[in-house]
């Protein structure tokens, strides 16, 4: 990540503390993170902060990860999960039993309308 993105990436963070209407020691506190690499990051002068710092401040903060990996210049996949992955992490304090009925039923809806979750074949979905 260039000076540019830290510094983006940390005026970001800032702004999203404030709005939450959280001290940079309440952000720390709950992030499990140092005050001073609160402040460090918010500055801008941490060139690479870790994945799992930027889970955690996303999680305090409520914002979307994808947005915080976006802003550090970390390369994301092009596409996205499939559904049980995603319905796994998105739901992972339910009970292992309720995620695999969630899973169960959308492969049903699924079914019902024709779709299939791996997607058209390549030229499958052009228009002449």
């Amino acid at each position: 990540m260039d000076k540019k993105q830290a510094q983006a990436l940390g005026k970001l963070l800032r702004l999203s503390r404030e709005k939450a209407g959280l001290s940079g020691r309440e952000l720390a506190d709950r992030s499990g993170m140092a005050a001073s690499n609160v402040l460090r990051l918010e500055q801008g002068t941490i060139a690479n902060p870790r994945p799992e710092t930027l889970k955690s401040l996303a999680d305090v903060l409520d914002l979307d990860l994808s947005d915080l990996y976006a802003a550090a210049g970390y390369i994301q996949p092009e596409g996205l999960p499939s559904f049980a992955p995603y319905l796994r992490s998105k739901y992972s304090g339910l009970p292992a039993s309720a995620q695999r009925e969630l899973e169960t039923s959308f492969a049903k809806i699924a079914a019902k309308h024709g779709y299939d979750p791996n997607g058209p074949q390549p030229g499958e979905d052009e228009t002449e």
